[in-house]
């Protein structure tokens, strides 16, 4: 049992240093704010999901549900 705990603590720590990266790398959201009134129009408005930034929110998603299931794991009772 105490593998699996080590395990899934190297995880959580990996999971950890990929989502502060992740959420450091995205643009702030006040970076459109001089073009509110077109941005749904724009090309970029409209295929947010296949561009880059599309992908950074989709991974911080994807890590932070980690992030929880795995501090939810690590402090069940299970381990101690």
């Amino acid at each position: 049992m105490e593998i699996l705990k080590t395990i899934i603590t190297i995880i959580f720590v990996i999971d950890c240093i990929a989502l502060s990266a992740i959420i450091l790398l995205q643009e702030g959201k006040s970076a459109g704010l001089g073009t509110i009134s077109g941005a749904a129009d724009s090309y970029w408005g409209q295929n947010k999901g296949r561009s880059m930034e599309g992908a950074l929110v989709k991974s911080t998603k994807f890590l932070a549900m980690l992030f929880i299931v795995l501090a939810v794991v690590l402090n069940l009772s299970v381990f101690n």
